[in-house]
C-alpha cells in the first residue's frame, strides 16, 4: 500500500473494480409453504428503493454514537422450528422466524438463511457478517437441530441490531416478504446495487478520517479481540459443563427420589420372625416416602437451574462468541481480500512497467507501444481503486471495532446472571433442618461438636 493521497476515481473505474459474486446453488421453496401474516413484496422494495447510506453522528463520521441499550432495542428476533414435512422423497425443517420490528412473520428453510448471509456479504464485504451453523449432515439427531436453531436464532439477531444491516432493504426482505420465492427477491434487492464501497459518499475519502498509526492500532486491536473470544471461549464450555452437571445432578436426583419411593410403598408383608419391632420397618417406610418428595423438589430445582444457565448464560455467552467470531472472519477477508489484491494489482503493474521500459528500449512498433501504455493506465486505475478499497476496509474496520466495545458490557451482565443463579441455586438446594430427616419424625443426629481427644470427634451418631 503506497502512502500517496487518492484522487476519486471515475464512476466507470470504480465500477469495474467492483467485486463479483459467487453463485450458489438453490434450495426451490416447497410449493405448500404457508404465511402467517402476508407483506407485499412491492412495498418493501418501494420502501428501500435507494441505496442504504451509513448514518454518521456529527463530527467524526469514523466515530459511532450507539449505545448496547440501542443495539438491542432495534429488534428481537425469534427462530422456531417448525414440524418436519414429509413427502415421498422430501424431508426438511423449516423455521418461523418472527421480528418484533416488523410485526412480522415467516416462514423459512436453512438454504434461505444461507443466500441471505451471501447477499449480506455481498453488499457488505467490509463489515461483520456472522458465520451461519453448518448445513445439515445426514442422521442429524434432534439435538443438532436444536443447536443448530438456537445457533440461527443468534445471527439473525446479530444482523438485525447491527447499525447498517437493520437499515438495508435485504433485511426486511428476509424478515418480513412472505412469497415463496424470497431466495430470488433477497438476490435481485442485493445484485441491482454495488457494495457498500459503491454507495458510501465517504468511500473515497476514508483515508482523511482515519489516523496515521491505523495498521498499528488494527494489529493491536485484532490481537485483543483474539484475546477475548480465547477466553471467553474457555468461560463458555465451563458454564455449558456446569449447566450440563445441573441436568445430570437432576436426573439423578430424580431417580434417587423414585427408589426412595418404591421403597416406602412396599407392601411385602412383614414375616412373623421379624416381628420383635414391628414398629420399626413401618416407621422406616413412611420417612423414606417422605424423603422422596424431597428428592422431587430438589430434582425440579436442579433442572430449573440447569435450564436457566442453559438459556440465560450460555446463549447469551456464544451470542457473543458470535459476534467476535464475525469480527475475527472480517480481519481475515480484509487480509485475504482487499489488501491481497492490491498487491497483486501492484505486481502485475510491475511487471507492465517493465515490459513497457524493455519495449522503448528495442523500438518497437508504435501501435503496440500505445496498447501497452493503454493497459497500464487501466491498471493504475486498478490500483487506485484497491488502494481506496484498502482504506475503506480499514476504515469499516475501525467502526466494527468500536461496535464490539459497544457489546463489551453486555459480559457483565451475563457472568452477573450466573453468579445469581449459582447462589440462588445453593440456596434452595440448602436443607433448612440438616439435623433431622425432613418428614415423619425419623431423627438423624446432629454432628457433634469437636472434642479434643475424643476418638469419634466429628462423627455423627450411627443410627442403625
Amino acid at each position: 500500500m503506497t502512502g500517496r493521497a487518492m484522487d476519486p476515481l471515475p464512476a466507470a473505474a470504480v465500477g469495474a473494480a467492483a467485486e463479483a459474486e459467487a453463485d450458489e446453488e438453490e434450495d426451490p421453496p416447497a410449493a405448500d409453504q404457508l404465511t402467517p401474516q402476508a407483506i407485499e413484496p412491492q412495498a418493501i422494495v418501494q420502501q428501500a428503493a435507494a441505496p442504504s447510506r451509513m448514518q454518521m453522528p456529527q463530527g467524526n463520521p469514523l466515530l459511532l454514537s450507539h449505545t448496547l441499550q440501542e443495539l438491542l432495542a432495534r429488534d428481537t428476533v425469534q427462530v422456531e422450528l417448525i414440524p418436519e414435512k414429509k413427502g415421498l422423497f422430501l424431508k426438511h425443517v423449516e423455521y418461523e422466524v418472527s421480528s418484533q420490528r416488523f410485526k412480522s412473520s415467516v416462514y423459512r428453510r436453512y438454504n434461505d438463511f444461507v443466500v441471505f448471509q451471501e447477499m449480506l456479504l455481498h453488499k457488505f464485504p467490509y463489515r461483520m457478517v456472522p458465520a451461519l451453523p453448518p448445513k445439515r449432515m445426514l442422521g442429524a439427531d434432534r439435538e443438532f437441530i436444536e443447536a443448530r436453531r438456537r445457533a440461527l436464532k443468534r445471527f439473525v439477531n446479530l444482523v438485525a441490531r447491527h447499525p447498517l444491516f437493520s437499515e438495508d432493504v435485504v433485511l426486511k426482505l428476509f424478515l418480513s416478504f412472505s412469497g415463496s420465492d424470497v431466495q430470488n427477491k433477497l438476490k435481485e434487492s442485493a445484485q441491482c446495487v454495488g457494495d457498500e464501497f459503491m454507495n458510501c459518499k465517504l468511500a473515497t475519502r476514508a483515508k482523511d478520517f482515519l489516523p496515521a498509526d491505523i495498521q498499528a492500532q488494527f494489529a493491536i486491536s485484532r490481537e485483543l479481540i483474539r484475546n477475548i473470544y480465547n477466553s471467553f471461549h474457555k468461560l463458555r464450555d465451563r458454564a455449558e459443563r456446569i449447566a450440563s452437571r445441573a441436568i445430570d445432578n437432576a436426573a439423578d436426583l430424580l431417580i434417587f427420589g423414585k427408589e426412595l419411593s418404591a421403597i416406602g410403598s412396599d407392601t411385602t408383608p412383614l414375616p412373623s420372625w421379624a416381628a420383635l419391632n414391628s414398629s420399626t420397618w413401618g416407621s422406616l417406610k413412611q420417612a423414606l416416602k417422605g424423603l422422596s418428595v424431597e428428592f422431587a423438589l430438589l430434582a425440579d430445582k436442579a433442572a430449573q437451574q440447569g435450564k436457566q444457565e442453559e438459556n440465560d448464560v450460555v446463549e447469551k455467552l456464544n451470542l457473543f462468541l458470535d459476534l467476535l467470531q464475525s469480527y475475527k472472519d472480517l480481519c481475515e477477508r480484509h487480509e485475504k481480500g482487499v489488501l491481497h489484491k492490491h498487491q497483486r494489482a501492484l505486481h502485475k503493474y510491475s511487471l507492465m512497467k517493465r515490459q513497457m521500459m524493455s519495449a522503448a528500449a528495442q523500438n518497437r512498433e508504435p501501435e503496440s507501444v500505445e496498447q501497452l501504455e493503454s493497459r497500464i493506465v487501466e491498471q493504475e486505475n486498478a490500483i487506485q481503486t484497491m488502494e481506496l478499497r484498502n482504506y475503506f476496509s480499514l476504515y469499516c474496520l475501525h467502526q466494527e471495532t468500536q461496535l464490539i466495545h459497544v457489546y463489551l458490557p453486555l459480559t457483565s451482565h451475563i457472568l452477573r446472571a450466573f453468579v445469581n443463579s449459582q447462589i440462588q441455586g445453593h440456596k434452595e438446594v440448602s436443607p433448612p433442618c440438616p439435623g433431622r430427616c425432613l418428614s415423619h419424625g425419623l431423627s438423624f443426629s446432629r454432628r457433634p461438636s469437636f472434642q479434643p481427644g475424643s476418638a469419634v470427634a466429628g462423627r455423627p451418631r450411627e443410627v442403625f
